[in-house]
C-alpha cells in the first residue's frame, strides 16, 4: 500500500501508513467498530468473514504500529460498494478517512468498477462532505435504515 501524505487543509498533518488488513488486525478493528457504531456494530464473525472475502479489500490506517482506522470495499463485476469506514475519535479530522477512501477508490477502479456506491447516515454531515469531495452524489434515501430511525443517503460515484 502507500504512505499517504495527509492534505494541507487537515487540522494536524502527519503521515499515515495504509496497508491491507489481516486477521491479526481484527481486535483493533473491532475496538474501533464498537466505539464508532455502538448501536449497530458488525459482529466479530461478520468482520472476520469480510477480511477473508475474495471480492473485498479491507485496509487499515496506522500511526506507527497502531491501527487508527479501517475501511472496506466489495467489488463484483462493474460495481463496487464501500462496506464500512471508521477512524478512531482521537485521529479524526486529520485526513485519515480521506486517505482510506482514496485507496478504496483506486482499488475499485483497478477491479473494473464503473460505479462505486455507499450509504451514509443522514445526520453525518462530515462524512457526506468527505464523500462529496471525492465525487460522490446522493441519488436515493433509505428511510429508517439506521438504528433510531435515521435515514441512509445512498451515494454513488461514476469511476470514469
Amino acid at each position: 500500500m502507500t504512505d499517504a501524505r495527509i492534505p494541507r487543509d487537515a487540522k494536524a498533518a502527519f503521515t499515515a501508513s495504509i496497508r491491507i488488513a489481516t486477521s491479526s488486525d481484527l481486535d483493533a478493528i473491532m475496538a474501533i467498530e464498537r466505539a464508532n457504531f455502538p448501536d449497530d456494530a458488525w459482529s466479530r464473525d461478520a468482520m472476520a468473514s469480510e477480511l477473508g472475502n475474495p471480492n473485498g479489500r479491507y485496509l487499515v490506517a496506522l500511526d506507527g504500529d497502531e491501527v487508527i482506522g479501517y475501511a472496506g470495499l466489495r467489488a463484483v463485476g462493474d460495481q463496487a460498494d464501500v462496506q464500512t469506514i471508521a477512524v478512531r475519535e482521537d485521529h479524526r479530522r486529520r485526513g485519515v478517512a480521506l486517505a482510506l477512501m482514496r485507496e478504496l477508490l483506486a482499488e475499485a477502479a483497478s477491479r473494473g468498477a464503473e460505479t462505486t456506491f455507499l450509504e451514509v447516515r443522514a445526520d453525518n454531515l462530515p462524512a457526506q462532505t468527505l464523500y462529496a469531495r471525492l465525487g460522490f452524489v446522493a441519488f436515493t434515501i433509505r428511510p429508517g435504515y439506521y438504528p433510531g430511525g435515521v435515514d441512509a443517503i445512498v451515494m454513488q460515484r461514476r469511476m470514469r
